[in-house]
């Protein structure tokens, strides 16, 4: 495995006296190191946006522009593409307040000319490995992001389905409401539930229960497929679905849909007294512009509708 601080370095050096950029390059030449020279601010920051080196060696005091001033730049450039990139400043001054200044414009180092060899290897190898800690902190802390990305998808989805679970679809049946209220739009809440499920894990074993599930919550999907539409595993074998900006007739719309996908798609239920496909029965109710009923409400509501269907002989939809 390769060291990485035996890596090279591509290292800007920025100095309006050309002796001292040269004795430099020669020395870091000398190290292994690639060298990029600029005689001024305003161009080493072009070089470094377009070099992008692994450190810069600044003067302090030039015409024009001064090191703070490009410190500073190169800090508000990392700002917007990402990444650090050690600065170290060069110069004949030795009074506590520059190194301050120094610190606070954006370096990390302090180099006072005429810089020794040995001093100078010595603060890049130091800067090599504060670079080397700084990639292993952002590759843990991406390695941390995702593993919290992923623990938010496992508490907010079904492992099954892959759709909402019901803690999700509670918080995004929440948001919906609080949208459509804020738009003066309707919002329609639906619960279904898969007729005699029972009895097809019965008839056909868990295994395919599971299978079955995971094609109507699928199907379910792409029937709710507008980008505020949510849908869920509400529990068991009962799939939810939050559709904002849905009046009465939209749910009805929708609901003789569904039917007529599951009664073309036609999955076969061995041991159903309704029919010899899956069949849905579902309930929905609406929340109209100014209704202040709460989610909990619609819910009961929409709970209630199911149950009436289900009354009704099953494989239908009640609006509440």
């Amino acid at each position: 495995m390769t060291d990485p601080m035996a890596q090279p370095l591509r290292i800007l050096v920025v100095d309006d006296d050309e002796s001292v950029r040269g004795s430099l390059a020669y020395h870091l030449d000398r190290l292994g190191h690639q060298v990029i020279e600029a005689s001024g601010a305003a161009w080493a920051l072009e070089l470094f946006e377009r070099h992008r080196p692994h450190l810069v060696l600044s003067d302090i005091v030039m015409p024009d522009q001064d090191g703070y001033w490009l410190a500073r730049q190169l800090r508000a450039l990392e700002a917007r593409l990402g990444g650090w990139t050690p600065i170290i400043f060069l110069s004949s001054l030795t009074e506590a307040t520059n190194v301050a200044d120094g610190i606070a414009a954006g370096g990390d180092d302090y180099l006072t000319k005429p810089v020794h060899p040995l001093v100078l290897e010595a603060k890049l190898y130091s800067m090599q490995r504060l670079g080397v800690m700084q990639q292993r902190l952002q590759a843990l802390t991406l390695e941390l992001q995702r593993a919290n990305a992923e623990l938010r998808q496992q508490a907010s989805h079904d492992a099954l389905t892959g759709l909402l679970n019901r803690r999700g679809f509670n918080h995004q049946l929440q948001e919906a409401m609080a949208l459509c209220r804020s738009a003066g739009k309707p919002l329609t809440v639906m619960l279904c539930d898969v007729d005699h499920f029972k009895q097809y894990n019965d008839a056909l074993g868990h295994q395919a229960g599971d299978d079955c599930l995971r094609t109507i919550g699928h199907m379910l999907r792409q029937l709710a497929r507008r980008p505020l539409d949510a849908v869920a595993r509400y529990g068991g074998e009962e799939f939810a679905l939050v559709l904002p900006d849905t009046p009465r007739s939209g749910a009805r719309t929708l609901a003789n849909a569904i039917s007529r996908v599951f009664a073309s798609t036609a999955l076969p239920h061995p041991d159903s007294p309704t029919a010899p496909h899956v069949t849905l029965s579902g309930g929905f109710a609406l929340c109209e512009p100014g209704d202040e009923r709460s989610a909990d409400d619609l819910l009961r509501e929409a709970d209630e509708a199911l149950y009436a269907a289900k009354a009704r002989g099953r494989n239908c939809f009640i609006g509440a």
